[in-house]
């Protein structure tokens, strides 16, 4: 088997990465573009010691999960990359890796896994763009989304997974480009338009509550799906019996403070902890005559000065914590400081199967129990995949 070689492979399903995976002679080939079940002609691109990649070249039987791509920039722009697949095969094949992560990383089996459908178009809420300041002086769009295989930026007239009035700037609405970056952020929710470039802070309505964002903070691009997650975690504090409300609850990794804004008011008072001095800023308006405490310190220096016996937690321990993490998940430190300390409950919010279920192994090893594993379709048409686990001590 070498570069340039031509096969014809029997694909068996899909991985994390969006590829579909096959077998030529028992060693591991990744096709992208392609399905399960299906049988294609495909060439060898790379070649390395336990595994390849291929170009997909012809799909000979085509598999009963494959539909036409709705965009027409679907396999150029770098963005989707399951929108070949219809939606429940999109569901059950990020629920398969789901589980398959706690089982090859974690080591043990997770409970049933509850999924949430999203829409699966005009869900996106939030979208980076890349400045085409040369295109701009020729016409309206100065922007675009960067191309799947190379640091070109293709200019695109409509995104169906975008919110309506994203779709409105692609389609020719004039527009002005940030002066001073490269890429910026738009976030639009309902006729709110924010961007970096423009009007970049507002409030947006998240069931009966207003949040203030920002478009140059990280905020979840699916908010009709952020609102579902809310609700679970609002079922999870009012009917877990382990958590105890006399206590304090946690919002780690709280951003603007979403979660604590919603679940703050069944607890005494509410911890938070964040890096970004911007989100610690929106998430003190966010919490308004709400008690709490916010601490702007990195994560790798929580464990010594929130976690801590002898400081924070000398007097009293938390009740409640929400772990919302980047995709790298937590620390190593953190982790074990976690499954270490007396929070009866954990609601661990995950944007990375490999990373939760690595740190599920942690947390289970220290004595917690994984109640509940919940899988929230954020990104139809993508491979990311969000969920929430529940841990009990």
């Amino acid at each position: 088997m070498a570069v340039g070689d031509i096969y014809k492979l029997k694909l068996e399903t899909i991985t994390s990465s969006g590829d579909a995976l096959g077998r030529i002679d028992g060693k591991l080939v990744f096709v992208e573009g392609g399905a399960p079940d299906e049988t294609v002609h495909c060439r060898i691109t790379e070649e390395r010691k336990t595994w390849n990649r291929a170009q997909l070249l012809e799909v000979i039987e085509p598999s009963p999960a494959r539909v036409k791509p709705k965009c027409a920039f679907y396999g150029k722009c770098g963005g989707c990359n399951l929108q070949h697949l219809n939606y429940e095969t999109q569901l059950d094949i990020k629920k398969s890796i789901l589980k398959d992560s706690f089982l090859r990383i974690g080591g043990f089996e997770p409970p049933r896994i509850e999924v949430f459908p999203s829409p699966p178009w005009e869900y996106r809420n939030r979208m980076q763009f890349h400045c085409l300041r040369q295109k701009a002086k020729a016409d309206n769009i100065g922007f675009g989304l960067k191309e799947k295989t190379s640091e070109n930026i293709i200019t695109v007239s409509e995104c169906p997974i975008a919110a309506p009035c994203i779709n409105d700037l692609l389609k020719g609405k004039i527009f002005p480009l940030p002066p001073e970056k490269d890429r910026f952020t738009v976030f639009s929710k309902d006729d709110l338009l924010l961007s970096e470039s423009t009007l970049q802070r507002g409030n947006i309505k998240l069931l009966d509550k207003e949040i203030i964002v920002d478009a140059g903070v990280f905020f979840q691009s699916n908010c009709s799906m952020l609102e579902k997650l809310i609700l679970e975690l609002q079922k999870i504090t009012d009917t877990h019996n382990k958590i105890d409300k006399t206590l304090p609850m946690a919002d780690f990794y709280c951003g603007v403070g979403t979660f604590a804004a919603f679940l703050a008011e069944k607890f005494p008072f509410v911890i938070l902890a964040e890096e970004n001095k911007t989100a610690v800023s929106l998430a003190r308006e966010n919490l308004k005559g709400i008690k709490h405490e916010i601490f702007a310190l990195r994560d790798t220096d929580w464990q010594k000065n929130l976690l801590n016996k002898n400081n924070m937690l000398e007097k009293q321990n938390i009740g409640f914590a929400v772990l919302d993490p980047p995709r790298a998940g937590l620390n190593f430190k953190l982790a074990l400081s976690l499954a270490q300390n007396d929070i009866t409950v954990i609601a661990y919010v995950s944007c990375d199967p490999a990373s939760l279920a690595r740190d599920s192994k942690i947390l289970v090893n220290g004595g917690y129990n994984l109640e509940k594993l919940m899988f929230f379709d954020f990104y139809p048409q993508t491979s990311h995949i969000e969920s929430l686990a529940i841990f009990s001590k």
